[in-house]
């Protein structure tokens, strides 16, 4: 039987994932910050900014409203950019019934508290079931019914398979995992990792160094994720190496996509207003950079993607330099 399901965000990805819910059966309303967005899908059945050419279906609607929008909702679905997660927590956590299921799509760290948006939800609302949706897809890909294979991420597991059920269908395949911190984890840094191997791309490199990266940077990925108690099993699985290898390789990422241009010597100020669209990955690094400081994890990949983003390294040297640092074992 249908759900009525609340999707709080209209971009790509809110798009995408009303489109595969109401093609499940459900009945989705959508949230927009924007009026004019909201009025463009409800009359053109199209994001046609966001995700042009994918239709959405008459059972979704999109409202600028946010209390129209969470009414009777059986689940809530969180796919605001992670920079407006806990201001748009903090909008509708009085909407919110106990033990409603809010289901985190957004991937970043907050800045300054280092938080995963599961976390950042569960603080603002505590009565709340959280789980994080995670894994190596495209919205664009999503939109257009190619199969595609996620995580749904809880400690809570009923809560877990709700989500599995009203997502599943023969093009969307869903898999639990109780890991909801190695989850997040994975979905953020990978972004870190992806811009990087875009600026690789932009600065004339080959697979060579994109290979590099990727595997070093899943080795980030691990040590953060040990430290903050994440399974080191879940890096090898979709969340980890499936989002890695489809952002790092892939023209549909923002992420690579800013890479290239800062790579191919645009400031991050120009590479963000050509990629028109937000790139979590850049808010993401400065956070992990800190996190890494602060609990004193090596992380060379990050903290050269920080120097290039924010003090103005020069990308080429910066590469010279995590080339040439001491010599070690591998996976240590």
């Amino acid at each position: 039987m249908g759900k009525n399901i609340c999707i709080m965000g209209a971009g790509s990805w809110g798009t995408a994932l009303s489109v595969l819910l109401a093609t499940n059966g459900h009945k989705v309303r959508m949230w927009s910050f924007f009026k004019e967005e909201a009025e463009g899908i409800n009359t053109h059945r199209e994001n046609i900014a966001k995700l042009p050419g994918v239709w959405v279906p008459d059972t979704v609607t999109c409202t600028n409203d946010v209390n129209e929008a969470l009414q009777d909702a059986e689940a809530v679905i969180m796919v605001v950019p992670s920079e407006f997660m806990r201001s748009t927590m903090k909008t509708i956590k009085g909407a919110l019934k106990d033990n409603t299921i809010v289901v985190s799509c957004s991937k970043g760290l907050e800045d300054e508290t280092f938080l995963t948006m599961s976390q950042i939800i569960k603080e603002e609302a505590p009565n709340v079931r959280v789980v994080a949706l995670s894994g190596p897809s495209h919205a664009e890909e999503v939109g257009r019914s190619i199969p595609t294979a996620i995580v749904a991420a809880s400690v809570d597991n009923e809560a877990a398979l709700f989500v599995q059920d009203i997502f599943m269908s023969p093009m969307f395949r869903v898999y639990t995992n109780s890991d909801i911190i190695g989850v997040e984890l994975g979905g953020a840094i990978k972004n870190v990792i992806a811009l990087c191997a875009g600026i690789s791309d932009g600065l004339g490199f080959g697979d060579n160094t994109k290979a590099a990266l990727m595997t070093r940077g899943i080795t980030e990925m691990s040590r953060l994720g040990e430290i903050m108690g994440a399974k080191p099993k879940t890096f090898s699985g979709l969340a980890g190496i499936g989002d890695l290898i489809v952002t790092c390789t892939s023209m549909h990422s923002r992420n690579r996509r800013a890479g290239i241009l800062i790579g191919k010597g645009k400031s991050l100020e120009e590479a963000l207003k050509e990629v028109a669209m937000v790139v979590e990955g850049v808010n993401t690094t400065k956070a992990a950079y800190h996190m890494a400081k602060k609990m004193n994890v090596e992380m060379p990949i990050t903290n050269q993607a920080y120097e290039v983003l924010f003090n103005g390294k020069d990308a080429r040297q910066a590469v010279v330099d995590l080339m040439m640092r001491d010599k070690k074992l591998e996976n240590v």
